[in-house]
């Protein structure tokens, strides 16, 4: 009615969802989009997955797209690798990563190597996704993050998402990426409501593979993490902003390729260094951007020490105060930014 008397009606506005809808939403259109896609992984059809991921999708697409597997990770793993061979999409659901290592040989040895043993002429085109490092109470063999070890291997591309633009954007391009992808999800964000963008509520938005986002502009010291600790660095930006220091927040957003570019960039602007992270310290991701600073031209605009804030160096433990004193926390962020700047 409005249309028809004259009036513009204004476009659609960015709306709330959750990365657990943001996921489905991606799984789904990508599954319209390419009769090659499919789901398989330990309950995620008939019971519409453990974390609802894949919600609906079984009575949608039926059990030739969504497909349920028993509990053997290196089986389905295996089926999953050499569909991706014959010619199709797969999407490999780990419950959670660590039972990923039941499979490992198959993500490095068979998926990750192949391309490169083949000279090119075997494409390896799978999504390996799942929840990764700690939730809660779940203890020490439920709780390692493996964005170290996964983004340690050349043939694979590893991302991880923290914000659910994030989440939908990162899975689709992996699912159309010709490559073997390793997706690391976070179990506590699944349920996190995130702004969703006009753009983002297309069914052509991807987020490009490799590309870090600055989720926050600051002049003072650099923030370098990926998933969930995010939020913990807006948060400690947000403490410290009220102090007069000004954070420069980056969401890596993707592991491998690391995108050391925009970190260097930020570093020559802010000329302070914190990283964070939620895995072990030894090897760990922070290393490595640290590594790639030191090496590079913006190791001499640095005024001090880069520091890291990490995951204690320890199994995780199940007691709950035990757990959050292994967990970097806002408090620990706050501490290793005022250590690098000497206040």
């Amino acid at each position: 009615l409005q249309q028809r008397r004259g009036f513009r009606l204004s476009a659609p506005a960015a709306i709330q969802v959750t990365v657990r809808d943001a996921l489905n939403q991606a799984l789904d259109e990508e599954l319209e989009r390419d009769e090659r896609v499919f789901l398989l992984g330990e309950e995620v059809a008939q019971y519409d997955g453990a974390y609802k991921i894949s919600r609906g999708l079984w009575k949608k697409y039926g059990d030739k797209r969504i497909i349920d597997t028993p509990i053997s990770e290196m089986g389905f793993t295996g089926i999953a690798v050499g569909a991706a061979m014959a010619g199709l999409r797969p999407v490999c659901e780990f419950m959670t990563f660590n039972f990923s290592m039941q499979a490992i040989d198959q993500v490095i040895n068979s998926a990750a190597k192949t391309c490169y043993m083949s000279a090119g002429s075997i494409a390896v085109p799978i999504v390996f996704r799942g929840p990764n490092g700690a939730s809660a109470g779940v203890a020490a063999q439920h709780s390692q993050c493996f964005a170290a070890w996964y983004g340690h291997c050349p043939g694979l591309k590893v991302v991880s998402p923290w914000s659910s633009e994030d989440a939908k954007g990162l899975l689709k391009a992996s699912i159309r990426d010709d490559n073997p992808v390793v997706m690391l999800e976070n179990e506590l964000l699944y349920g996190v409501p995130f702004e969703m963008s006009e753009q983002a509520q297309s069914k052509d938005f991807i987020v490009p593979i490799g590309k870090a986002k600055i989720e926050r502009q600051g002049t003072h010291v650099t923030l370098v993490s990926h998933s969930r600790p995010v939020g913990h660095c807006l948060e400690a930006a947000a403490v410290l902003a009220k102090e007069g220091v000004e954070c420069e927040v980056i969401n890596l957003r993707t592991i491998r390729p690391m995108d050391i570019e925009t970190v260097e960039a930020s570093v020559v602007k802010t000329n302070h260094l914190v990283t964070v992270e939620g895995g072990w310290p030894q090897f760990g991701v922070g290393a490595e951007i640290c590594a790639r600073i030191m090496e590079g031209s913006a190791f001499n605009y640095l005024d001090a020490p880069a520091v890291r804030v990490t995951g204690a160096d320890v199994p995780m433990p199940y007691a709950k105060i035990l757990e959050d004193n292994c967990i970097p926390q806002v408090k620990d962020i706050i501490f290793a930014v005022k250590k690098t700047l000497n206040i």
